[in-house]
């Protein structure tokens, strides 16, 4: 059982895999700084100076009552908030990353497609009589001497 669970392992798909999902989660991290960091202060600035990652509703109150003024303040009370703010900050990591991938596959399947180009012309044909392989522009065959009249 240990072999066939190291031979397993030490298949192709099964490393690639595993190589995709640990820079995959690097990947993930990177957008989610990106999101959070580069884009969404911008756009909190042209929206009145809002912080996403501090939108949130109390559903209800902690210890200490509120208002909280961030979601910090509202979770170190205890307080049961939705964070919609948050969830807008995953949203736009989510399509950041699909649409990478997106562009990614796209550019895979273009090379895939250059590389299947199309099969070369043939450059020999049958003799309808002795069923030999004679050159396509040949008018009499080489091995029966069959003259080839239009074919």
């Amino acid at each position: 059982m240990v072999k066939d669970f190291k031979e397993f392992i030490m298949r192709g798909n099964v490393v690639d895999m595993a190589v995709g999902i640990v820079i995959g989660a690097s990947f993930g991290a990177i957008v989610s700084s990106f999101v959070a960091d580069i884009i969404m202060p911008p756009i909190g600035i042209l929206l009145g100076n809002v912080d996403f990652s501090n939108l949130f509703t109390v559903i209800k109150e902690g210890t200490a009552p509120g208002p909280y003024a961030t979601h910090a303040a509202a979770k170190a009370a205890g307080a049961v908030t939705i964070n919609y703010g948050t969830f807008f900050n995953t949203i736009i990591s989510f399509l950041i990353v699909a649409f990478s991938i997106f562009l990614l596959i796209r550019n895979i399947n273009r090379m895939k497609r250059k590389e299947e180009a199309p099969p070369p012309a043939p450059s020999t044909k049958e003799c309808p009589y002795c069923l030999s392989a004679i050159p396509i522009k040949a008018v009499r065959c080489a091995h029966c001497t069959s003259e080839l009249k239009g074919q």
